[in-house]
């Protein structure tokens, strides 16, 4: 898949070394989808990680160090590495492991490219399907499949009543206290389905979604996606409406129906 050119030094080549390193690591997992006796391991918090978590992260992060040395890096599995630059890479190995134990091709692999807390860049890769979606600010968003030529993308223009809402675990609005919520965007959307994690996201960048939604994320799940959602014509902010990545939840939506579904995810009063 080659780059458009004018892409290529976007954000001083930091958005053509993203794509490049998501599809590489992305890639390396694949060694490891659908065989038999990958060790699941249980991290601090239970959620669990393989080696192909592992080693996807470390790939790319020594290539992050050796071509950008100066900037800063968080990874899932490896944590914070400090930098003396503006720069930060927010990296998620394999966002959705548990569908990837599980040999269910809808995982990805994320880099989100921020600067002073604020995403500049995004790319969501979906190994198994060989499908990518990348933006950064004022690029638009790009969408390639089977490595094929990049194109523009953008969000659909449908309301919920004709459109799909995506989740993750449907056990995490519970978690929080929002099962209502959940039960009423489920009831106002034409169709609900989990296909979460960065995946959901990818669908509605490309107009096949209309919103997706996180109870409970954490930065590499959503560096990523903000702006490969907002670049595409979509809206992406938190549960409480703030523009950010670090609120520990996410809404991605065509823009159209997102101060719906805020409202409709409130907490009774």
């Amino acid at each position: 898949m080659l780059l458009p050119s004018h892409l290529k030094s976007c954000l001083d080549g930091r958005l053509a070394c993203a794509v490049e390193l998501a599809k590489l690591g992305g890639q390396l997992t694949l060694k490891y989808f659908q065989t038999s006796g990958v060790e699941v391991e249980r991290k601090g918090d239970n959620s669990p990680v393989t080696i192909a978590d592992k080693q996807a992260e470390e790939l790319i992060r020594s290539e992050l160090s050796q071509r950008f040395p100066n900037d800063a890096i968080l990874g899932e599995e490896f944590g914070s590495h400090a930098g003396t630059s503006d720069y930060q890479w927010i990296v998620d190995p394999i966002d959705g492991t548990k569908s990837f134990i599980s040999g269910v091709p809808i995982y990805s692999t994320l880099i989100g490219i921020v600067r002073h807390r604020e995403c500049l860049g995004g790319v969501i890769y979906i190994p198994a399907l060989d499908e990518i979606v990348f933006a950064a600010k004022g690029t638009g968003t790009w969408h390639s499949l089977r490595s094929g030529e990049p194109t523009r993308c953008h969000v659909s223009t449908r309301p919920l009543a004709e459109g799909l809402f995506a989740t993750t675990q449907l056990d995490s609005f519970n978690k929080r206290g929002a099962g209502e919520g959940y039960q009423k965007l489920e009831k106002a959307s034409y169709i609900s389905r989990t296909w979460g994690d960065g995946y959901g996201y990818l669908l509605v960048a490309t107009g096949r979604a209309e919103v997706m939604v996180d109870p409970i994320a954490n930065p590499w799940d959503l560096a990523a996606v903000q702006p490969v959602v907002e670049e595409a014509g979509g809206k992406f902010t938190s549960w409480s409406g703030e523009s950010t990545v670090f609120g520990g939840d996410g809404i991605g939506s065509n823009g159209l129906v997102h101060d719906e579904v805020i409202e409709m995810l409130k907490a009774p009063a």
